[in-house]
């Protein structure tokens, strides 16, 4: 399984957004230079984010995006599942459903659904994945940076001299 750029890149971001800013605002054009991520993908991302209340933003020279909640309380799990919609490893997992429970008109995700052996393994590893991106928060993260010695950028917008 590959997570897909945009969920990685999300949680490259709002990892950004915690250790850089904290519960100040950061700008697209500053996380995207530090995490060398296009600014125009960046925004596509932060669209899902904020849809997903992970994000707030605000408009005008002193705003930006910021943590709708404290670092501690966003986990690896919330920004993949707003960037993927789901945390599954193989598509066959959904067939995981009963036929009875399927929307109309959604196709079987495999030819062996429920009759495979297999299946029930990816399902066992897609909730193993997810319990543990459950337990990273950003705050998780902010404190492995700290222990890495990854040095905190200054916001100049917000430095003041007298």
């Amino acid at each position: 399984m590959k997570l897909s750029t945009k969920s990685r890149y999300g949680v490259r971001a709002m990892f950004d957004m915690a250790y850089h800013a904290g519960t100040l605002p950061a700008q697209i054009k500053d996380i995207s230079r530090r995490q060398n991520i296009s600014p125009r993908y960046l925004e596509q991302i932060f669209q899902d984010l904020k849809k997903a209340g992970l994000l707030n933003s605000r408009r005008g020279p002193q705003g930006g995006y910021s943590l709708a909640r404290p670092a501690e309380e966003i986990t690896v799990k919330d920004i993949v599942l707003a960037a993927e919609g789901e945390l599954q490893l193989v598509n066959c997992v959904k067939g995981l459903r009963k036929s009875k429970d399927r929307k109309e008109g959604e196709e079987q995700p495999c030819q062996f659904d429920n009759r495979c052996v297999t299946q029930q393994i990816w399902a066992n590893a897609s909730k193993l994945l997810g319990d543990y991106f459950g337990t990273l928060s950003l705050k998780t993260l902010c404190d492995q940076a700290k222990e890495m010695g990854l040095e905190k950028e200054l916001d100049h917008r917000f430095m003041y001299f007298i």
